[in-house]
């Protein structure tokens, strides 16, 4: 946590909680847009931003999913911090396929919200879209960044992939509303919950939200419309992630994921796709769940699911 641009105390993964013990998640704080949208400040030029992601974080692999459905890779470079969580948070280490800040020549996350304000009082999240000509941080919302990719880069964007068709705004926005509160951020909640009463309202959100995803995907390929949305990034990102991460550390164990055929074979329709598979990497995601001191105090990673289990859904 830092503190008018201090580091003051270890991470801890509870941000805040009410009086009945339910997890709130931080807002964020940065929140420009890039291109027209920015009123001329951050221009869309190629080269120009760096975006800090963890593989381990669904917030951050919406932003990798749809940077590649793009076709930004050769616009907006990445940089990737190490999947365990240290005492100041997110590392950049070198080591587990993470990389070395040559940007910022930073050691922590935190160091990179310091150099764009020194004064910075907040959790050091990501994603993060870094602005290299100023120095600052454009963003750190992935829901922003995911419309920033998605409209702001205009012709340097290679792919014309549409995230949020015309015509679709409202459904987008209603199913995106329901996917953040009852199950993005309700296996959060079950997770961090620090009352009995806390968790059993979030598990119980997040399986009558995948009741409802097994209804809504029985009925076809998509969550809204003929196509591909970002509202479908937005469940990918979590549903990947339950078996590896969230039925077991999380106790969002109610039913196991094979109970939801319609589910599991959205899944593998996604992992078919290169954006979606090339954001999965289940070695970040347990080593990074599993490094969370407060839930797990060994520190052992589990062995599975094996690769079966990503192959099985691909299927």
């Amino acid at each position: 946590m830092l503190v008018n641009g201090r580091w003051t105390q270890d991470w801890q993964p509870v941000q805040e909680s009410d009086g009945d013990g339910r997890f709130i998640r931080q807002r964020s704080s940065f929140r420009d847009r890039v291109g027209p949208a920015s009123e001329g400040r951050f221009e869309a030029a190629a080269g120009r931003y760096l975006l800090y992601v963890a593989y381990i974080c669904p917030w951050a692999s919406r932003t990798l999913v749809a940077r590649r459905l793009k076709g930004l890779e050769s616009v907006i470079d990445v940089c990737v911090v190490d999947p365990r969580l240290s005492d100041q948070g997110w590392t950049f280490s070198g080591d587990f396929g993470s990389d070395i800040d040559h940007e910022n020549g930073a050691r922590y996350l935190h160091q990179v919200y310091t150099s764009a304000d020194p004064t910075y009082t907040g959790r050091a999240t990501v994603p993060v879209l870094w602005d290299r000509f100023e120095g600052t941080i454009v963003n750190n919302e992935s829901a922003d960044i995911l419309r920033i990719l998605d409209r702001d880069f205009g012709d340097l964007a290679r792919h014309d992939v549409v995230l949020r068709p015309d015509g679709l705004d409202t459904e987008i926005d209603a199913c995106n509303a329901r996917l953040y509160d009852d199950f993005n951020n309700g296996v959060y909640q079950a997770g961090f919950a620090t009352s009995q009463r806390a968790y059993e309202e979030a598990v119980h959100k997040v399986f009558a939200t995948l009741d409802w995803l097994e209804q809504r995907l029985a009925h076809g390929p998509w969550l809204v419309g003929d196509r591909l949305t970002e509202s479908d990034i937005r469940a990918f990102v979590t549903l990947i992630r339950f078996e590896l991460a969230y039925c077991g550390l999380f106790k969002c164990n109610l039913r196991p994921l094979s109970d939801y055929p319609a589910v599991l074979a959205y899944v593998g329709r996604l992992m078919a796709i290169p954006a979606f598979a090339a954001s999965v990497r289940p070695d970040h995601i347990k080593a990074g769940y599993y490094s969370i001191k407060a839930l797990n105090p060994s520190g052992i990673v589990p062995v599975g699911p094996t690769p079966d289990y990503l192959a099985a859904a691909a299927a």
